[in-house]
């Protein structure tokens, strides 16, 4: 299982294997709070696409369309991320954005999901 979680609110053990999604480091946030297995900063969108994206609320449809694509282009972080399932079973995408519903950890999901054939 794939969920995602904001890294600000408080690591619980029913995250399982705690993977930060993130190319930045969240601002305040100790390596002890943040609790991660993993930092993967491949699975993160590119440096270009985040500063063109600058969280708009006017380009999260197209932010997410390029992203997409990115993902596509690194078959190896979402191989990597079915690795991490099989080996965890719960696998929790952390990320630092505040919208909950619109960020690149929920994009990231939806494309593993996609690919395994759930969704």
């Amino acid at each position: 299982m794939i969920r995602t979680k904001r890294i600000y609110d408080r690591a619980d053990e029913s995250d399982g294997f705690r993977v930060l999604v993130d190319r930045v480091w969240p601002e305040g946030v100790t390596k002890e709070r943040a609790a991660l297995g993993e930092w993967l900063k491949a699975a993160a969108p590119s440096a270009k696409l985040r500063r063109w994206y600058g969280d708009s609320d006017a380009k999260t449809t197209e932010f997410a369309v390029r992203y997409r694509a990115e993902l596509q282009e690194r078959p190896e972080t979402l191989d990597h991320l079915a690795e991490l399932e099989r080996e965890h079973g719960t696998v929790t995408l952390v990320y630092a954005t505040r919208d909950p519903v619109v960020n690149s950890a929920e994009v990231l999901r939806d494309v593993f999901e996609e690919r395994s054939g759930r969704r």
